[in-house]
């Protein structure tokens, strides 16, 4: 049984950008580990941490990461896959960047978490032995997704890349940041358009971040406009060879760019 591995940033990125191509993997017989990287919580917040969630309604006694970790093992259930992996590391807000803006600015010179990433992407490859990967482009320019992207940079390995392109961020804005665009497109592009069965199962998924969705898109309906303009269809950058389980599946939807 062939096995597909998501790196993803936030609890709900794999989820917006790639949830419609993992549940058509799943449905094919696929083995689908969803990993997040960012999800450790932390006691006491203060600041720009605090304000992120108060922002949403929830008292600095709530252990908001929790509650995304939650949310996130409620996604991979709409998604048809095995329980998500949560790995412990600490979102931007609780290593330093103190306001929204520095959130989409360079990462800072102090903020060293690349080399601990790389080694722990690497440690998980070596465990799960993925014969095919997803991670994001970083489009739109958040910095936990800059800062994974360089990390698997550093991973090296056989398995080849599926790299998606970050939701909502493509729809949020016309031209939005794309920090590595010049490298991406390099690369043979791939958009995959699933069925309706999918696309049922991605929205599905997608709201059950319930913290995120008030804020992202002005609740349930806004998102599911949102994944309308998505037209059923992810779009890919693909670095190595795709094996044949996955190419079958998306043979009558590659075009090399």
């Amino acid at each position: 049984m062939p096995v597909a591995l998501a790196l993803s940033p936030h609890l709900d990125d794999a989820a917006f950008s790639c949830g419609g191509t993992l549940a058509t993997l799943a449905d094919a017989g696929w083995t689908i580990v969803m990993a997040t990287i960012f999800t450790a919580s932390v006691p006491d917040p203060k600041g720009f941490a605090l304000a992120c969630q108060t922002d949403k309604g929830l008292g600095p006694e709530v252990d908001y990461m929790s509650l995304r970790r939650a949310e996130d093992r409620r996604a991979a259930e709409a998604l048809g896959i095995a329980p998500p992996l949560h790995l412990p590391f600490r979102e931007a807000p609780h290593r330093g960047y103190g306001a929204p803006a520095y959130l989409f600015a360079a990462p800072r010179d102090d903020d060293d978490i690349v080399g601990a990433l790389a080694d722990t992407v690497s440690a998980l490859i070596k465990d799960v032995s993925p014969d095919l990967i997803f991670a994001p482009q970083s489009v739109g320019g958040h910095v936990d997704h800059v800062q994974l992207v360089r990390a698997i940079g550093h991973v090296a390995g056989d398995a080849p890349i599926l790299w998606w392109r970050d939701f909502p961020y493509t729809v949020r804005h016309t031209q939005p940041q794309e920090p590595f665009g010049s490298r991406f497109a390099k690369l043979p592009e791939h958009a995959v358009h699933y069925c309706a069965s999918a696309e049922e199962k991605k929205a599905l998924a997608c709201a059950a971040y319930a913290t995120q969705l008030g804020y992202q898109f002005g609740g349930v309906e806004g998102l599911l406009r949102r994944l309308a303009d998505e037209a059923r269809s992810e779009r890919f950058r693909l670095a190595g060879v795709l094996p044949l389980q996955a190419a079958v599946l998306f043979e009558d939807h590659a075009a090399v760019s």
